[in-house]
This record gives structure tokens, sequence and C-alpha cells, in this order.
């Protein structure tokens, strides 16, 4: 289901990556290994002429501006962690407790009254976590989606990030991308038997069981609030990033309910808007491929993944998975 990006819509002069399943720059021609559409979109005034294309240093540019942007995240006295044990990669499946302490010693719940921490938390409980279960949305839980979208597009990081995209000619408008955010990560399709009962924001954010595993849930915040209640338990981490402030990144070992997570990567102490326009940025530039950022002068990869089995719009891709990757 999760395949790479097989269109150069937007990729024009990119890169060659050998992961890719097509190639969009000159060389392909060359080769016979262009993507079907490539006459379509890069020759030679299609979507995407080569100035429109994101390259490898625009990436690394502007991941290092949302990463100086990004005023609401926690403080380094905000959080207090306690990782506690590290596994072996060889440990990772093992489903043991490792680690008898929470993994929050202490989080500054004054960050929550934050407008986009407030809107997201408020995203959270809006979802039925097993997949194959009909999701109902209510009116009020498309209010707080466009409030949740309104809110992160009021701080400067989503401002630069929207800034990048109209200037690459993604969007013609601040109204048309926060139209297509709402689409690609809320709009709804079927990880089961036809049911509408997933989307990009639940499987990443709020997190999914699938086949009796945990599937997605790579958010801090979310983590913090159930394993304050009790429902999440802590096991062990396999990677601790080299960042001795926030934003940092964990890999992760849990139970959630008695579900397993065995790698569960995920950012700590960013703002929601971070991660957010994070995720954003490499779905719509590296679908299906590691998309490799810069923040405070350390390189770290995200992996995205498209829904290939349904689209919205002209053809449009929805959000399947979206993840920083740990070591």
């Amino acid at each position: 289901l999760y395949t790479a990006s097989d269109s150069c819509e937007g990729r024009c002069e990119e890169p060659y990556s050998e992961e890719d399943e097509c190639h969009c720059n000159a060389d392909c021609e060359r080769y016979h290994n262009c993507c079907e559409d490539y006459y379509a979109h890069c020759r030679p005034e299609g979507f995407s002429s080569s100035r429109d294309a994101i390259t490898d240093e625009d990436l690394l540019h502007v991941s290092e501006q949302l990463y100086k942007a990004d005023h609401n995240k926690a403080r380094p006295t905000d959080i207090i962690l306690n990782p506690q044990y590290q596994t072996s990669p060889d440990e990772t499946g093992d489903q043991e407790d490792r680690s008898p302490q929470p993994l929050y010693k202490y989080v500054n719940e004054e960050l929550f009254s934050k407008p986009t921490y407030a809107s997201f938390i408020k995203l959270l409980d809006n979802y039925q976590r097993a997949t194959g279960r009909e999701e109902d949305v209510t009116a009020e839980e498309l209010r707080e989606q466009d409030n949740f979208l309104k809110e992160v597009m009021k701080t400067e990081l989503m401002k630069k990030l929207f800034a990048f995209l109209h200037k690459k000619n993604r969007y013609g408008s601040e109204q048309e991308f926060v139209a297509d955010l709402k689409e690609m990560w809320f709009g709804l399709y079927s990880r089961g038997d036809g049911e509408q009962d997933s989307s990009g924001f639940e499987h990443v954010f709020s997190g999914e069981v699938k086949k009796g595993k945990v599937s997605g849930f790579h958010n801090w915040i979310r983590f913090y609030l159930l394993e304050k209640q009790g429902i999440v338990n802590y096991f062990s981490h396999n990677f601790n990033g080299p960042w001795d402030t926030y934003p940092d990144v964990l890999g992760l070992q849990f139970s959630w309910d008695g579900f397993y997570k065995e790698v569960g990567s995920a950012f700590i102490g960013c703002s929601p808007e971070f991660e957010f326009g994070l995720y954003t940025l490499c779905f719509i530039a590296r679908p299906g491929r590691a998309c490799h950022l810069s923040l405070g002068g350390y390189s770290l990869s995200i992996q995205t993944y498209a829904w290939t089995k349904s689209t919205y719009g002209n053809g449009q891709k929805y959000i399947a998975t979206a993840y920083v990757m740990s070591p």
C-alpha cells in the first residue's frame, strides 16, 4: 500500500535517487526511466519547471528556517525526561518493560494552553483507534479541524512554509494551501474492508491499532497525556537524538492498553505546528522517500508515504504515514 511517488508532478529536475521508482530529470530520457507523466509536467513548460524543483539544498535551508521559527516549542525547563533503559536493535521486539518509571518526569502543562496546543489536543479524542471501524465525524469535530488549521496558520513557522511552497509554485494562495492541508491530513480513507476508518492525522498523531499492534502514534503530547492516565506504559528507548534543547528525537518502545509499539519515533518538545509543518513539507517534496533535513545544524530525515488506494481532488494523495527516522 505504500509506494514511492510515481508521478513527476512537482518533481522536475529533482536529483536522482535510486529509491525512486521513476525519475524526472533530464537524464531519465537517456536512461528510459522517466515517469509516465514526465512530458506532461516537465517538457517544456509543465506544472513545474526546473526553478520550481525542491532541491536537497532547499530542504536543508527551509528546515533550518522552520526550526528557528518554532517559537511555541518547550523550553529546556518545561520537560524533564527519564529515558532509563536503552535497547540494542535486536531487543526492540522483546516486549519487555525494562524501565520501571514513566518516560516523563515533568511537563509544564502551561504549554498546553497555547492556542496551537489547545486546538491540537481537542482533536485527539475524535478517533476510533481500531482500524476497520468507521469514523463518525461530527460537525463539532469538523470545526475542531478548521480551528486547528486556523491556529497553526497564524504562526510564523507555517507562514514560512507556505511562502516556500508558494515560491515553488505548489500553491497559488494560502486559502488553497489550507484546503489541501485539510484534505491530505483529515480526509478519510479505508485501511480495512471499505470502512472510512483512517486518516493521516489519526494515524500519525493519535495512533491506531491494527492486527494487535500499535500503528502510527508518533506524537509526544499524545504519549504524555496517555502515560499520565496510565494507559501508555513506556518500556525503553533505542535512540536519543543529539539535541540538547527541544525539539529532540527519541526512538521508543511502549505498550498502549496492552498493544505494543516496537519502535515509535517521535519529536519531543516541539510545537504541534512544527511537526505538522515538517511532515507536510516532506510529503509534498519527497513522498515515499527519505526527506533529508537539518535542525540546529544536525542532520535528520523524515519518511512519508502516500495512501495509494484512494485519492481526492484531481488524483491527489492522502498521507498514509509520516515519521522522523531514528537510526
